[in-house]
């Protein structure tokens, strides 16, 4: 991280309680936005909240941090009715599992990952968390759990379906990857040109049972692809 970038982070913690790192949504991705500087000045876990507008997270997590300036401390085991009208919100500890992916600002400007955080979970219109019976199905991967399916890291159900060769499913290694642009299918395929002959249909769970690398790329954007020489060497895009 730069020295300027560092400093102004540092400027916000001290100024505000904590500097909001926001993400935009797109067509594949849910919006989040997440705090650093809590832990530094605080001790208290950093916040994160996915799928709400970037001004309504941005309150919240503003107002969450004020109230742990005034000696408020959010746990996993109760529900807190301070942010939104009429409905509770419950928190999460996150896995680190998620950390690479979510909260790499964070990571490089403390230098390492050994920091909590907490992930606000907001309720449907019955005040139904996406953990119960009943909750909305559509706003289901509008915030995906992050204390949990660390074996199972994408924003589809476990039994989506997904294409794949004969090949890999013997034993070739995933080398190559495609997150279709018009229908969101996912293709995994050892050869940048599969045969047709040799395609199979399978669901997207079994391939991550397959090779759980390919969890890296579940933020992988329709007409997303990802590739790599051996198992061995990291994703590139």
């Amino acid at each position: 991280m730069e020295t300027k970038e560092r400093e102004r982070i540092k400027q916000n913690i001290e100024k505000h309680g904590c500097h909001l790192i926001m993400v935009m949504e797109d067509d594949y991705l849910p919006a989040f936005v997440h705090t650093i500087g809590l832990f530094e000045k605080y001790g208290h876990p950093e916040l994160i909240c996915f799928g709400l507008k970037k001004e309504v997270a941005s309150e919240i997590l503003n107002d969450a941090a004020e109230m742990i300036a005034e000696g408020q401390s959010f746990t996993p085991d109760q529900s807190y009715d301070d942010f939104l009208k009429e409905h509770p919100m419950r928190f999460l500890p996150a896995d680190k599992s998620y950390y690479e992916f979510y909260f790499g600002y964070a990571s490089r400007y403390y230098g390492h990952d050994d920091y909590p955080v907490l992930q606000m979970v907001w309720p449907d219109k019955a005040s139904l968390f996406p953990w119960q019976a009943g909750f909305v199905p559509d706003l289901k991967f509008k915030q995906p759990l992050l204390d949990r399916n660390t074996d199972f890291m994408f924003y589809e159900e476990r039994n989506v379906m997904a294409y794949t060769t004969k090949q890999v499913l013997e034993g070739a290694p995933i080398l190559y990857v495609n997150h279709d642009d018009e229908d969101g299918a996912w293709q995994f395929h050892h050869s940048n040109n599969p045969d047709l002959k040799d395609a199979k249909a399978v669901a997207l769970e079994s391939i991550t049972k397959l090779d759980p690398s390919v969890n890296k790329l579940h933020f992988l954007p329709y007409g997303g692809k990802a590739w790599r020489k051996t198992p061995q060497d990291r994703w590139e895009f």
